[in-house]
């Protein structure tokens, strides 16, 4: 990467090499990727909130995942696998809270025992070690948890991701301009690509790097590509336990194989305190965070994408479910006792919900692994949901390599 080194945008009419949209925990990865790869590469982040990891980053379970869910060979298989113990280390090394504290996947039904045991299989397969327990065996992890059987997980843990974004942002030395909202992108073949945000200013570099999340899909037609999906936002709702000490760790339920969500599960996090979900039930808005947010023009450009009426045809048995939990506190309950007998609808307390950004193809399918794509002087993040906080550190290299790739490109005389 000599060359990319060498070539600064200084002069040349830019005002930085690499401009990354989006300054969550996949946006603050790929700038400090680039800038450990290529020392004197100069990077900007643009982020439209007034600080970092404001939405998907900073509203999640904080859960760093195995990978035990995941497509063998699948890029969330390998990047889950891989980040996990990197998430480890980077947390250790900066001091950030973090614990590995293992988790059990727990079968409640007869039903769901071949799923579990599919699991298993998985596991093996992505290279992580899982211990299977009888139901007697279950209570010597979570003595309040009832099943037929379950999986112990040890390499699952929690960490605190605003915390790690926030070190991310420090430690690659990047210009990060917050309040940045990008409104317009003119793109020109050799030239690079001029950014126009909110306020009016314009930001000219060789290449940019879309990370934008829940807004990805619209960043991506801002530059003329068609990304070929939709973001369809997901809102996840959240409880807090009142009695935390029912719960000792993490505890999932076993999850469906059609949805790439893993059900209402329980976490013990870095604070000590015990959140409940998420669910996931279709927000009226990217950034839908409860059900009186509603804007207009998203909702009807998602009602107008043909997946959004394919995935409601397909899965509405599903979706209804979902729907009668988010509507009813007494339904949420119900679903978490098939796993924690003991709690009882005064233990949930009401905490702030997440929208999950899950991209959409026009048959409907819901993308079930990352996906990233490139076009002239851009590399788009297109799907980055649950696991890409765990697999932040993996996903920023190889989007950090696609950018120093056409960085070099774009440099050479």
């Amino acid at each position: 990467m000599a060359q990319v080194r060498t070539a600064s945008a200084r002069g040349a009419g830019h005002d930085c090499d690499v401009l990354v949209v989006g300054g969550g925990i996949v946006g603050l990865s790929t700038a400090y990727a680039i800038t450990r790869a290529a020392p004197g590469t100069r990077v900007t982040v643009l982020e439209k909130e007034p600080g970092p990891a404001r939405h998907q980053t900073g509203r999640n379970s904080g859960v760093i995942h195995s990978g035990v869910y995941y497509r063998p060979g699948s890029l969330k298989a390998r990047y889950a696998v891989r980040g996990a113990a990197e998430m480890v280390k980077f947390c250790a090394e900066y001091g950030i809270p973090h614990a590995v504290t293992g988790k059990l996947i727990v079968a409640t039904e007869r039903a769901e025992l071949p799923r579990l045991h599919a699991l298993v299989q998985r596991a093996r397969e992505n290279g992580i070690p899982v211990r299977e327990l009888g139901a007697a065996q279950i209570p010597e992890h979570e003595p309040e948890v009832r099943g037929l059987a379950a999986i112990h997980v040890g390499t699952t843990g929690v960490c605190d991701y605003v915390a790690v974004a926030r070190q991310l942002a420090h430690a690659s030395g990047a210009e990060i301009r917050y309040g940045a909202e990008v409104r317009h992108v003119d793109r020109r073949p050799g030239l690079g690509v001029a950014v126009r945000t909110r306020s009016g200013d314009v930001i000219r570099a060789r290449v940019m790097v879309n990370c934008a999340g829940l807004h990805c899909d619209e960043i991506a037609r801002l530059t003329g590509d068609d990304p070929g999906m939709r973001i369809v936002p997901f809102r996840g709702e959240y409880y807090e336990l009142a009695r935390p000490e029912l719960v000792r760790g993490l505890v999932y339920p076993v999850p469906d194989p059609a949805f790439p969500f893993l059900g209402v599960h329980l976490t013990r996090g870095i604070d000590g305190g015990v959140h409940i979900g998420p669910n996931a039930v279709p927000a009226l808005a990217r950034e839908g965070y409860g059900w009186g947010v509603v804007r207009p023009r998203e909702l009807g450009a998602t009602l107008a994408w043909p997946g959004s009426w394919r995935i409601a045809r397909r899965h509405w048995r599903y979706g209804a479910g979902e729907l009668r939990r988010s509507l009813s506190k007494t339904a949420f309950t119900t679903a978490v006792r098939r796993l924690l007998p003991a709690v009882t609808e005064d233990d949930l307390v009401a905490a702030p919900a997440g929208v999950r950004a899950q991209a959409v193809l026009a048959d409907g399918t819901l993308v079930d692994d990352f996906l990233i794509r490139e076009a002239a002087h851009t590399v788009h993040v297109l799907n980055a949901p649950s696991p890409a906080a765990t697999a932040s550190l993996p996903i920023g290299r190889e989007v950090g390599r696609r950018a120093l790739a056409m960085l070099e490109e774009a440099v050479r005389p």
